[in-house]
């Protein structure tokens, strides 16, 4: 691997690499070892055209753990605001020397288009509509700590599939994985012909979380709404929002997934959020030790 820029590109063999390197790196940080040499003299570069707390913040940290040279840049407050190209942007860092380039950007196959204009690893942080990668790695993480394995989980996606990177970089690896993926949302707020990505489909939020392993709410993104691409807040939390009933239909040891932030009171209930079958701090940590797995496979050169 010399790039992630998506799910998709990967390998089932290479999805559970990344992860049981994860699972070691998890392991050293709990036990306290949150500084290593694995990339010591490596530089890595954050390239954010988009706002982040979560996945710049867990990035930065895993670079730094790691030992590299950690640098971040903004949209504003960058030659960006000045005209200057992507293009342009990558042959710079290029000429700086880093090992590794980890992009967020609100177009669809920009992490793809700076790959072809840096010698350095490009990562994709979440590019338009198409992909988020690391994201769907912790998620798929979080899910084999919990049941060991995908083969015969059932994973309801409920929330704007239509507008979501997370749920393609979940349908893409979780359905290599073998896992049984349902997605369930407004016909509004899903794309068209989704189930073409082996998935069923349903805009029965009840079914979708009858008898499942894993309920994943996404975030509804709030400017939709004065599109007419759903009634009101209080309706759509009504007839898509996870809350305790809905929740009594999944299976006892079910887990609740977000990919934040979460709207309270939207796509999950505050009780729901907080309750005891909520993974969703267990998915911040794994965040961290997911993007400390691919840094060192791609910028650490260690097999």
């Amino acid at each position: 691997m010399k790039h992630l820029l998506g799910i998709k590109g990967l390998t089932t063999e290479e999805i559970i690499e990344i992860l049981d390197r994860a699972e070691r790196m998890k392991h050293e940080v709990l036990e306290g070892g949150k500084k290593d040499n694995l990339l010591s003299g490596k530089s890595v570069i954050t390239l954010f055209y988009e706002n982040s707390t979560r996945t710049r913040l867990s990035f930065e940290l895993a670079s730094k753990y790691l030992g590299a040279t950690a640098a971040n840049i903004t949209a504003s407050g960058s030659s960006v605001e000045k005209g200057e190209t992507l293009e342009d942007t990558g042959k710079t860092i290029d000429e700086m020397g880093a090992d590794a380039v980890i992009v967020r950007h609100a177009s669809s196959g920009a992490p793809h288009m700076l790959s072809n204009y840096t010698n350095a690893s490009v990562i994709n942080a979440g590019d338009g509509m198409n992909e988020h990668p690391t994201q769907a790695l912790l998620d798929f993480m979080t899910m084999r700590e919990k049941y060991g394995s995908f083969e015969g989980l059932k994973v309801s996606i409920i929330g704007d599939v239509k507008h979501s990177r997370v749920a393609r970089s979940n349908i893409y690896g979780l359905t290599k994985l073998g896992a049984e993926v349902v997605l369930c949302a407004p016909t509004t707020l899903m794309p068209a012909e989704i189930e073409r990505l082996n998935v069923e489909v349903t805009t029965d939020a009840d079914y979708a979380a009858h008898n499942a392993d894993v309920i994943m709410g996404l975030r509804i993104q709030l400017e939709r709404q004065k599109s007419g691409l759903f009634p009101s807040v209080r309706e759509y939390h009504k007839l898509f929002g996870i809350d305790s009933r809905r929740l009594s239909l999944a299976k006892k040891d079910a887990i609740v997934m977000h990919p934040g932030p979460v709207n309270r009171g939207v796509e999950l209930s505050a009780d729901v959020a907080d309750g005891p079958q909520s993974v969703i701090g267990g998915q911040v940590t794994n965040g961290v030790c997911v993007r400390m797995a691919v840094l060192d496979m791609l910028a650490g050169g260690n097999k």
